[in-house]
């Protein structure tokens, strides 16, 4: 079975359901409204006029939103239809950006980025960090940062997964984690990383850890047993302590 193609599949099909979705509100975007959390927002701020690449874009709101905030900006996805929404959004709504349809280890262009972002549930359909930092650092120019904001590792343990990487993928019949009334299940292949493997594989590859923060909250509501205790933060908590939600990690290229 190739991982690639059942997740390419599975992707092509939700993006069908999320370009319809209230989650995303497409509609809002065309609007004005930006996709991008305050996280990101507050944490990576020196983006003007800079070539930033997403990695792992789905269909390009969040790169977009930075588009709109001055950077120059291309979006990578392994899924086509992901990749053509991308394209009619930015051709619709006018903003000056590139999408290219790619697996992340196969991504590779001439021209090397200031900025590399990745965000929110994108590195568990990964089988192999060390591949994913290799792309990261040969994107990037010296001097270059990466950042990415994430789903912390511990909720999903906490949920009976494991926590520790294994190179055998775990394989499941989902919903998507929006509008999953209308959607039927499709079969996926996910894979769980610690927090010490993100940092060692970019460390590895001669990447700078700037910071590494920890948050007790979510900005979505994608997981069962969340309160939003204020509006778009949401909490969950385990022996009466808040669970470690999201994390986010800057670092830069040297040399």
């Amino acid at each position: 079975m190739s991982y690639l193609n059942t997740n390419r599949e599975a992707w092509d099909k939700r993006t069908k359901t999320h370009i319809k979705s209230n989650f995303y509100d497409v509609k809002g975007f065309e609007n004005g409204v930006s996709s991008l959390r305050n996280i990101e927002v507050s944490e990576l701020t020196d983006i003007n006029n800079k070539s930033l690449l997403h990695l792992q874009c789905h269909f390009g709101l969040d790169t977009l939103s930075w588009a709109r905030k001055g950077a120059i900006v291309t979006g990578v996805d392994l899924s086509p239809e992901s990749i053509t929404q991308a394209n009619v959004l930015s051709r619709k709504l006018g903003i000056d950006s590139t999408f290219v349809c790619s697996d992340v280890y196969n991504f590779n262009d001439p021209e090397k980025f200031d900025i590399v972002f990745t965000s929110y549930g994108a590195i568990c359909w990964l089988p192999c960090l060390k591949k994913w930092a290799e792309t990261i650092v040969n994107c990037l120019k010296p001097g270059g940062i990466f950042y990415m904001v994430e789903f912390h590792p511990i909720n999903d343990f906490l949920d009976g997964e494991s926590y520790f990487h294994s190179s055998d993928p775990m394989i499941s019949e989902e919903q998507t984690y929006t509008d999953s009334e209308i959607y039927e299940k499709s079969k996926i292949c996910t894979w769980s990383h610690p927090l010490s493997n993100v940092l060692n594989s970019l460390i590895e590859q001669g990447m700078t850890i700037n910071y590494l923060n920890e948050f007790p909250y979510s900005p979505y509501n994608w997981f069962e047993g969340l309160e939003e205790k204020e509006k778009g933060y949401f909490y969950k908590q385990y022996s009466k302590n808040n669970v470690p939600l999201v994390y986010s990690l800057h670092a830069t290229k040297y040399t």
